[in-house]
């Protein structure tokens, strides 16, 4: 059974860091692309960034490229989302989710992602 389950949300002060973690189970985490995504009240589901089988290769959003990095470690079966210079904007549930492949879509946010985890929630204060 595929589990995915995020942690590392809080809250945070513009500006700050935060470091999210997404710990899966239940399949070979190191055969298939990760991606974070996140989704505001009232708003549309946001892909944010992905991440091949091995890290090889990363896309982001443009509204988060050269602020975030997403990274992974397939030995402790965990993708990471470093954070930085958050804004308010940024506040959202954040959330991790495996694709069905190992090469991940260009087009962050693609449907290709079909298991997702429950969320860790960001708020960043101005």
């Amino acid at each position: 059974q595929v589990q995915l389950v995020e942690s590392g949300g809080g809250s945070v002060q513009a500006g700050g860091s935060l470091k999210l973690s997404c710990a899966a189970s239940g399949y070979a985490f190191s055969i298939y692309c990760m991606g974070w995504f996140r989704q505001a009240p009232g708003k549309e589901r946001e892909g944010l960034a992905s991440i091949s089988s091995l890290g090889r290769t990363t896309y982001y959003s443009d509204s988060v490229k050269g602020r975030f990095t997403i990274s992974r470690d397939n030995a402790k079966n965990t993708a990471y989302l470093q954070m930085n210079s958050l804004k308010s904007d940024d506040t959202a549930m954040y959330y991790c989710a495996r694709s069905r492949f190992e090469i991940c879509d260009a087009r962050v946010g693609g449907s290709d992602f079909t298991y997702w985890g429950r969320g860790t929630q960001v708020t960043v204060s101005s």
